[in-house]
């Protein structure tokens, strides 16, 4: 039976979430508790890289996570960023939360339409005298350096963010009938945080055949998994099962 579910990310903006037709439609509680959070790194340890933000004329962003530590590091350092960067961002919503620090002009600022980044390569591939920076996480692929070295661009990334766990208090409740997690990451996580974890009757869902693997690794077993071609969200994956269950 399933009647409280812990969904590993934070609580959504927006009131028609499915998680909350979830919790009408089924009589669950679920809780939103993220097992990861992300911290920017400090002066002293970004500046182990060897970089000046100042050597370059445009910035690559890929998330908001990179916007912000980007724009707090540089204050921290009291680097004052010229009016005239250009910042190369993979969708408009990210492009318009850099207004959070800097005044916005559309002249300077350039974003796709996919949330890939080979969407944004053609405006770069038109700025080729540009130094390009990208502020990325500790963990992280390196297919932004191939495209951008298909496209023979002046470019450097560089590491700003991490992914930590974000670790459970000795007096919090873990009485959950099912976890939800979205990333390698929170598996990590829950092992970190409970050693001796035995999963019994708990069911486990996972987003992304990466999770699904990192959670069948570390010797869970794994109920649910999404996408599918039957269910394309992991929230309909969810109801599914629920609705199974609990009948």
């Amino acid at each position: 039976m399933i009647k409280k579910i812990l969904v590993s990310q934070p609580q959504p903006a927006s009131p028609k979430s499915p998680y909350y037709d979830l919790e009408a439609r089924h009589n669950v509680e679920v809780i939103f508790r993220p097992f990861i959070k992300v911290e920017g790194l400090t002066a002293k340890e970004f500046r182990q890289q060897h970089i000046n933000v100042l050597d370059y004329t445009a910035i690559v962003f890929t998330s908001r996570h990179a916007i912000d530590h980007f724009f707090n590091l540089c204050k921290e350092m009291r680097v004052a960023i010229p009016e005239d960067m250009k910042y190369f961002c993979i969708t408009e919503t990210v492009a318009l939360y850099i207004q959070k620090y800097v005044q916005y002009r559309k002249r300077k600022v350039f974003f796709g339409a996919t949330g890939k980044i080979n969407d944004v390569l053609p405006a770069m591939a038109k700025h080729k005298n540009e130094r390009y920076l990208t502020p990325l996480s500790d963990v992280h692929s390196d297919e932004i350096a191939k495209m951008m070295d298909s496209k023979n661009l002046n470019h450097t990334e560089c590491v700003m963010y991490r992914t930590v766990s974000n670790d459970f208090a000795a007096d919090e409740a873990f009485d959950y009938d099912m976890l939800v997690f979205f990333s390698p990451s929170g598996i990590s996580s829950l092992k970190k945080n409970f050693p001796d974890f035995e999963q019994g009757e708990i069911a486990i869902a996972t987003l992304g055949p990466a999770t699904a693997k990192a959670a069948k690794d570390a010797g869970l077993r794994v109920d649910v998994e999404a996408p599918s071609p039957q269910y394309p969200s992991i929230t309909a994956a969810i109801d599914d099962y629920v609705k199974k269950v609990n009948n």
